[in-house]
């Protein structure tokens, strides 16, 4: 008879219950032995990983910036992950996208430049930050002749220096009308430069309607005083030296250079009647024909471009609440300008542009001359109450002073005056822009 030993327990795959007993004890030891041996291994490696990311830090640092190879790795890898089935197209494309990125930055070099220590992949750092630009950054000085800007721009160059904006100030000093295709090619001209920019030119106000409009600034002076310095510095200069007059108007003659200015004003030259005293009022009118023709038309539409289109326009018989005026409005461009303004220095140096030999006609002479120059002056005392409301707006107190030549002082006379020049005739027998006659530093 045989035994079945198979279902008995105690022979159950030939081990006893001392043998199972002694193959727990044994697994139960190696376990708990594998962790030990585990933390060594992770504190082992979590130190050099510390190791390994200070000193790649400290070499970052020193060298200023990650190794190149690193940089291409990394981007080799970012391609690769995206299409991750060729290696060969990814490689091809990392350099297609550096010839690119290369040509692009020698071509528009403004648009990026890669410095010590960052990255030359746009992949990676994405468009550099725009530069925060102080408001307004667009700055336009139409300046009007005789009307001190000679001494504004002299304080805007050495303003530039000291606040770092781009200064540009225009050789054209004779041509303030413009055709069509000139005010677009200006207007182009001037929005393309970088900002910040104060761009300052003896030209009529342009009318910014397809591109980004800057903000305007002026000075104007009483009509008469800004007619009187014009004429004498015509002739004869200023201060600087007598002789420069003689450069300046060398095709003009003797007769008409000492000729007095109370016969040209009586008897009617081209020179002292208008159009030419109809001087002021197309600085802000603009550039259609119409705005240089002495009348309501023009009048009307030079008070709306100076609300809508200038921060500012001062006068000339106020310029150091002008200046305090702009130090406030635009202290990236005008801090500290008193202080210049106020300097010794400064002040022998302005001395020098002083018109000579100027003298003050006869009380009938300024009487027609008034009459001729009635827009002019309604003109200027709008733009006179403006900046004496922007004054007590600010809160700046100052006494205001009357005009030099005023109707209580000037009995109106009824004096015809000649109708303007059609605009081809006025092209033909205009002798000479009054532009021309000044002198600029």
């Amino acid at each position: 008879m045989m035994k079945n030993f198979s279902s008995s327990p105690l022979h159950s795959n030939n081990q006893t219950p001392n043998h199972i007993r002694e193959r727990n004890n044994r697994k139960y030891s190696l376990l708990s032995a594998i962790p030990f041996r585990f933390s060594l291994r992770g504190y082992g490696f979590c130190m050099a990983t510390l190791f390994f990311f200070c000193f790649g830090s400290l070499f970052y640092q020193l060298n200023g910036g990650p190794p190149k190879i690193l940089l291409d790795i990394r981007q080799y890898l970012g391609v690769y992950l995206k299409n991750p089935w060729s290696v060969k197209m990814a490689t091809g494309r990392l350099f297609t996208h550096k010839d690119r990125l290369a040509r692009q930055l020698v071509s528009c070099p403004h648009v990026h430049k890669p410095r010590r220590g960052e990255s030359t992949y746009l992949d990676d750092h994405g468009p550099p930050a725009p530069r925060v630009l102080p408001f307004p950054s667009q700055v336009v000085y139409n300046r009007v002749g005789k009307c001190g800007s000679r001494t504004v721009v002299i304080l805007l160059r050495l303003l530039a220096e000291k606040h770092q904006f781009n200064l540009v100030s225009s050789d054209i000093h004779n041509k303030t009308r413009l055709t069509k295709h000139e005010q677009v090619d200006l207007m182009k001209n001037i929005s393309n430069i970088p900002q910040p920019f104060l761009y300052t030119r003896h030209v009529h106000f342009l009318n910014f309607t397809r591109i980004e409009q800057p903000v305007y600034i002026n000075i104007i002076r009483d009509p008469i005083n800004r007619f009187l310095s014009n004429y004498f510095f015509r002739r004869f200069g200023d201060w600087r030296g007598e002789q420069n007059h003689l450069i300046r108007t060398p095709g003009m003659k003797d007769d008409e250079r000492y000729l007095d200015i109370n016969v040209c004003i009586l008897e009617n030259y081209p020179e002292c009647s208008n159009p030419r005293v109809f001087y002021i009022i197309p600085y802000f009118c603009g550039q259609h024909p119409q705005c240089r023709e002495p009348g309501v038309w023009a009048l009307e539409r030079a008070k709306q471009n100076v609300l809508e289109n200038y921060l500012l326009v001062g006068i000339l018989e106020e310029l150091e609440d002008v200046l305090l005026l702009l130090e406030r409005l635009l202290p990236h461009y005008f801090t500290g300008v008193l202080n210049i303004y106020k300097s010794p220095d400064y002040r022998k140096m302005g001395n020098m542009t002083g018109t000579v030999r100027k003298h003050t006609p006869t009380l009938e002479a300024l009487q027609v001359l008034y009459h001729r120059m009635r827009y002019e002056y309604e003109f200027y005392n709008f733009i006179r109450d403006q900046f004496h409301l922007m004054k007590k707006k600010i809160g700046l107190k100052s006494v205001s002073q009357p005009t030099a030549y005023s109707p209580a002082f000037l009995q109106e006379l009824a004096l015809r005056t000649p109708e303007p020049l059609d605009e081809d005739e006025e092209l033909d027998t205009d002798l000479e822009d009054a532009n021309s006659w000044l002198v600029h530093p």
